[in-house]
């Protein structure tokens, strides 16, 4: 990675900037990434209100609120604003709903999540987006972290968009989600889910814009490549995620709530609270296949 001004930014910090919304209060916290959304109960969103909220959502790809005295059902409605909610096969679900992932952490269970990924990238149909809520959170830290995808292709220079034109690559869950099964269940699980080949280059289907789409978590290979060179070109394009200036920094409170847009971001939950407690719930929206 060159040193130097992030010359894409200035583009897109100046589109951000002359966006205008009438019904909601937006208030950006980075150059091309995050705002939060003030002025909202997300229980209560009258169609133009919420047509502004997802306006924002699109622009920004993360949006925050606060002070949401949701519950579960009317966290799962929101969602289901959006599209089909999925269950997620290897975490644990709320008691009570399927659809919710629960994230609970405490002195026993520790933060494993501080690594850049999109989220399910190993199903065929990715998440379109998720809807994150703090029920719980630490005194001192526990933020999460969220880079700017769409960014981070506009970044690259143009040997290298050269080298990814047209190419896919491979997502798969085993090299995360397959820890520590058996064979039998490991078997039995990528039967259920094999491995999934997406675009480097994904094209965004609302906004038409282009979007850096691998990660270092659930993209196991590039297609057709030899192995040493599609390793170190993954790891590459994977650490474009790492780029500050595509970045943004969300801090927690109780009743806090994010919703991103996994098709354009990725994400790191920062593991530095530990043993206090975070517990957080999630659902997670249906996508549609990369293309």
């Amino acid at each position: 990675m060159k040193p130097g001004p992030r010359a894409c930014v200035r583009e897109e910090r100046d589109r951000l900037a002359a966006l205008n919304f009438e019904r909601i209060r937006v208030t950006p916290l980075a150059a091309t990434i995050g705002a939060e959304i003030e002025g909202v109960d997300l229980a209560r969103l009258d169609d133009a209100t919420f047509a502004e909220v997802k306006k924002a959502w699109l622009e920004y790809k993360v949006v925050f609120f606060r002070d949401q005295e949701i519950d579960a059902q009317q966290q799962m409605d929101f969602g289901r604003r959006f599209g089909e909610l999925e269950s997620h096969p290897f975490l644990d679900a709320n008691a009570d709903h399927e659809e919710i992932v629960r994230l609970e952490k405490n002195e026993q269970t520790s933060g494993y999540e501080n690594l850049w990924h999109s989220d399910v990238t190993w199903r065929e149909v990715p998440a379109l987006g998720s809807v994150l809520r703090a029920i719980e959170s630490p005194k001192t830290g526990g933020d999460t972290i969220f880079t700017d995808m769409i960014a981070a292709y506009a970044g690259l220079d143009d040997d290298l968009r050269a080298r990814i034109e047209g190419r896919t690559a491979t997502h798969d869950f085993t090299q995360n989600f397959g820890m520590g099964m058996s064979p039998e269940e490991l078997a039995a699980k990528q039967k259920e889910f094999p491995p999934a080949c997406h675009p480097i280059v994904r094209t965004h289907p609302e906004t038409g814009r282009k979007i850096l789409y691998v990660n270092s978590v659930f993209t196991a290979r590039i297609d057709d490549m030899d192995d040493k060179e599609g390793a170190t070109l993954l790891d590459e394009l994977s650490r474009q995620a790492m780029v500050p200036e595509y970045q943004c920094r969300f801090c927690w409170e109780k009743n806090s709530v994010a919703f991103w847009d996994n098709r354009s971001v990725q994400h790191y939950a920062v593991s530095d609270y530990w043993p206090q407690a975070r517990v957080m719930e999630r659902v997670t929206i249906i996508g549609d296949r990369p293309h």
